[in-house]
């Protein structure tokens, strides 16, 4: 009986409230709950599947590769995933990007969610040089990073990784390669990758990624077994 006259006394007051609202407000609060309601519908019609939404992890790297790799590779450990035997490189072809907004991106084109493994910030959207771990390498799914007739091919065993910025306009910065670097050498001895599974997504596309300013003299010389 308490819990009814607690009803009766809250639609009473809101009731009382409506009564209170000309018209005109009725009219206006009506039309902001339907926006409200079609925001929150639009939003669960665009997002990735259940199942492919994962709010990344995100990690400065600093160091030597030992530092923090071994937090990179665990979602490896004891898993059905792909059988990783090669890594394309890639950029963004904006001069600033997030996780997040690259994930946006990747939806309007048709996807569900990033299809890089990995990206690297330059400063803008992202700490430069910070490494940023997408869904598809935390549940270690096969990539949608690479175009083209070798597409079915490389997405499924190869890791992709997105430098943020526009190769083909201005060089990438002196933090993003030298985290490139790492992941990538500490990806090849952990998969046992040869340096030349290592290739630019040019190399295998119809594209100009990761632009030319990349600079890939410098970058094959210090893959792993280059340098040994």
């Amino acid at each position: 009986m308490a819990s009814t006259s607690r009803n009766q006394t809250a639609s009473s007051s809101l009731g009382g409230a409506v009564r209170k609202l000309s018209r005109p407000q009725i009219v206006w609060a009506s039309l902001l709950l339907a926006m409200t309601v079609m925001t929150g519908l639009l939003s669960l019609m665009t997002g990735a599947p259940s199942g492919l939404t994962l709010t990344p992890a995100a990690s400065a790297v600093t160091g030597e590769p030992g530092d923090w790799l071994e937090g990179v590779l665990a979602p490896v450990e004891n898993t059905e995933g792909p059988k990783w035997d090669g890594i394309v490189i890639h950029h963004s072809a904006s001069i600033q990007g997030s996780l997040d907004s690259i994930t946006r991106q990747h939806e309007l084109q048709g996807l569900a969610g990033l299809g890089y493994h990995f990206v690297i910030g330059n400063g803008n959207g992202a700490e430069d040089g910070e490494l940023l771990v997408g869904y598809r390498w935390s549940q270690q799914l096969p990539g949608a990073h690479v175009a083209g007739p070798l597409s079915e091919q490389y997405n499924a065993t190869k890791i992709g990784i997105c430098l943020v910025g526009d190769g083909d306009s201005r060089s990438f910065t002196p933090e993003q390669v030298s985290t490139l670097m790492q992941i990538v050498r500490g990806l090849q001895d952990e998969f046992g990758i040869a340096d030349d599974a290592v290739e630019l997504h040019r190399d295998v596309a119809s594209t100009s990624s990761p632009g030319r300013f990349f600079p890939q003299a410098s970058f094959e010389q210090g893959l792993l077994h280059a340098s040994r």
